[in-house]
């Protein structure tokens, strides 16, 4: 009699911590993606955190009309809550567990040497005081310039962290292995379409105009602008001095011509808060490159 056939056995794959499928004797083989990959929870986590960002600006800055009539008690907790807390210190807290995983560098989230950022920010400031000159919304008047610049740096701010150092960072993370060309157009356009929708849901009088084409481009702008140069507050600036420009309609002139302590007060929180993120972030998570073996 013939021996019977053994039985066939179908082994699973087994996959790694990283939600990559491995084979029994441990090489590597077809990458499959994990639905709770780690990549995969970080990008939901960071869309959670767009999500309530767009929510907390639309209640404390669109529905009173701030930009347009910044009123002290409104400035200071939109500020704070809307810019400080769920802009800046909660992307910081996601980008935590990316920096642990190996997702993201600080050269990708943009926080840079200081003679690196010193570097960005000089030349783009030269670049925006000769727009200014040439072609400001406000003419001669150079305090109502300043003003609307300072206004809007704390939006502006709470916009780079979320939509380009936490979304796009992440985005390109998760579309790495499509390639450079990939994950850069990718982010690219995924973080411009969520920065016109943070302009549109900011501001009242664009929604009234019904256009999305300034919000767009300028978005399209600054997420070139972020990933070329990877600079947060060269970014900063390029994404204020862009509202600055193409947002003067919406502004209360009545509030630009004076002195405004809650504005100058909101801006250079804000400033402070961004410094201080990037000290922390500089000291516990900086990534040190190990030259290889020869």
């Amino acid at each position: 009699m013939l021996p019977a056939p053994e039985p066939c056995r179908h082994e699973s794959p087994v996959q790694n911590e990283n939600g990559t499928a491995v084979s029994s004797l441990g090489s590597p083989s077809t990458t499959i993606l994990h639905p709770f990959s780690p990549a995969l929870r970080l990008l939901v986590i960071a869309f959670l955190v767009y999500l309530a960002w767009l929510l907390e600006i639309f209640l404390l800055a669109a529905n009173p009309r701030l930009l347009e009539h910044p009123e002290p008690a409104g400035v200071a907790l939109y500020t704070i809550i809307g810019c400080i807390l769920t802009g800046m210190i909660f992307p910081i807290l996601c980008i935590r567990k990316a920096f642990i995983s190996g997702t993201v560098t600080m050269f990708q989230l943009g926080f840079r040497t200081f003679r690196r950022t010193l570097l960005a920010c000089s030349v783009t400031c030269t670049i925006g005081i000769g727009m200014m000159v040439l072609f400001s919304p406000f003419g001669a008047d150079r305090l109502a310039f300043a003003n609307a610049f300072l206004l809007l740096l704390p939006t502006a701010a709470s916009s780079v962290m979320v939509c380009w150092v936490l979304a796009g960072t992440h985005l390109q993370a998760f579309v790495r292995s499509g390639g450079a060309l990939l994950s850069i157009t990718t982010g690219v356009v995924i973080t411009s379409l969520l920065f016109a929708t943070a302009a549109l849901a900011l501001s009242p009088s664009v929604r009234e105009e019904g256009t999305t084409f300034w919000p767009v481009c300028i978005g399209l702008g600054a997420a070139l602008f972020f990933f070329a140069v990877r600079d947060v507050y060269a970014t900063v600036i390029v994404v204020t001095g862009s509202g600055v420009f193409f947002g003067a309609g919406i502004f209360d002139p009545g509030y630009l011509h004076g002195i405004n302590p809650q504005i100058y007060a909101s801006s250079l929180l804000a400033v402070i808060v961004l410094l201080a993120l990037h000290f922390y972030l500089s000291r516990n998570y900086a990534t040190i490159m190990v030259p290889a073996e020869t």
